[in-house]
């Protein structure tokens, strides 16, 4: 008999229990998907009939979500292309909490409708109190569009051109400022941009001046730009775009810029992400004079941009809560990192592994140029596809597999990982 006859039916192998309790958590959908695929490999002979229900069973994904989660090995600590910031166990519960029916535009107390994200916004103004208020939107870029659309549409950002920045992905800064109606007016040269510069642009149709950290690059050389506190006395609003999301000064990073530093140099309005340095969920963050923040609050635009329930959660989580992972890998002990190399390699040894010092970056649009002393493991470059097909992602360099250490958990077994993925 044709062994493809001997394929068990779809309603058959549905009623396995394993399946069958997969599909209350899962959803039918997924679970037949599964098992149409462990069918498929009975007819084409790479499983025996009787095996398409384990088959099915092993295919099933651990959420209802195509995410999958990644080990990054990369030794960039934000890797955007791997989701930037990983969320602290104490923002996961936050989001786990807050998944169902809360509070987050109601007053318990009063039973009348609440401030939005009260309790985050405070947090935020209390982790950089010389903002006198804050907002958040849904990433860095929405917060330039809600500045620009409120203080200069129809009118001038007067913009460095040594600042005129490419963001990711082919969007760039230029076109996204243009978009809201706002006109730029390019002042300086690519290298050097001076405050008399910006002086001789500024007059009556200017709508603010935009200063922007060049978060993704460097230039290096016979350079000058004017500082914040330099344009403070033009007359105009002055908005900072400090990009990676410090809300205070970082010793590890003395070049990046921070919100209070920034703020207290007589900037009106600071925007950033949240999903950068800060370490918390992507959001885009507002800070500064009470009167700007709440123009922006009650445009009609901020509705379109405003963030759910689950981010307003995770943020008030980072910044309320214990170190969170991107604060640790930035900070972490090189002689630890070391060590863990150390014992790593000596785990895997029979896969010719070697620890090996390394250099890590942050990344994510964040500290260009600055390299942070790492530790890896350095694995035959042939297993970079399937470690990372299973989710282990580290970097090629001369033809060996590098995984760095800094991003990756202290508590994770990384052995064991490695060893499942290649089947060793």
């Amino acid at each position: 008999m044709d062994s493809r006859r001997r394929v068990p039916r779809t309603d058959a192998v549905l009623a396995d229990p394993r399946l069958a309790a997969a599909a209350a958590r899962l959803g039918r959908g997924i679970v037949k998907a599964a098992v149409a695929g462990a069918q498929e490999r009975a007819r084409a002979g790479e499983i025996a009939a009787e095996d398409v229900p384990d088959a099915a069973v092993a295919a099933l994904p651990a959420t209802a979500a195509s995410l999958r989660p990644v080990v990054n090995a990369t030794g960039v600590l934000l890797h955007t292309n791997l989701g930037r910031a990983p969320l602290s166990a104490a923002a996961r519960a936050a989001v786990e909490q807050a998944a169902g029916c809360t509070d987050v535009e109601f007053d318990l107390v009063t039973g009348h409708r609440g401030r939005r994200g009260r309790g985050t916004l405070a947090a935020l103004t209390a982790a950089c109190p010389a903002a006198e208020a804050a907002h958040v939107v849904n990433n860095n870029a929405a917060a330039l569009v809600l500045a620009a659309t409120v203080l200069a549409q129809g009118r001038e950002i007067v913009i460095s051109r040594g600042e005129m920045v490419e963001i990711g992905d082919g969007f760039r800064l230029p076109a996204l400022l243009a978009s809201t109606g706002a006109r730029l007016r390019e002042v300086g040269t690519t290298n050097r941009t001076s405050a008399a510069d910006y002086a001789e642009a500024v007059g009556p149709d200017t709508g603010f001046v935009l200063k922007v950290h060049p978060s993704n690059f460097r230039i290096e050389g016979f350079t000058a730009q004017a500082a914040v506190r330099d344009l403070t006395g033009l007359g105009v609003p002055v908005v900072a775009d400090i990009g990676s999301g410090l809300l205070a000064p970082e010793p590890a990073l003395p070049d990046e810029p921070d919100a209070a530093t920034v703020l207290t140099e007589g900037a009106d309005l600071v925007t950033a992400s949240g999903d950068k340095l800060l370490g918390g969920p992507q959001a885009g963050l507002l800070l500064g004079r009470a009167e700007l923040v709440e123009r922006l609050r009650r445009h009609p635009l901020a509705r379109a941009l405003r963030v759910g329930k689950l981010t307003l959660a995770a943020l008030e989580a980072s910044l309320r809560g214990p170190e969170t992972p991107t604060a640790h890998a930035l900070h972490a002990d090189v002689a630890g990192l070391r060590e863990r190399a150390a014992l790593l390699a000596k785990e895997l040894r029979d896969l010719d592994a070697l620890a090996v010092d390394s250099v890590a970056r942050v990344g994510g649009g964040g500290a260009p140029g600055v390299e942070l002393p790492s530790a890896a493991v350095s694995l035959p470059g042939h297993r970079a596809e399937p470690l990372r097909r299973a989710g282990i992602v580290g970097r090629v360099e001369s033809g060996r597999l590098l995984l760095d250490l800094r991003a990756v958990p202290a508590g994770l077994d990384l052995a064991a990982r490695v060893r499942d993925a290649l089947g060793a």
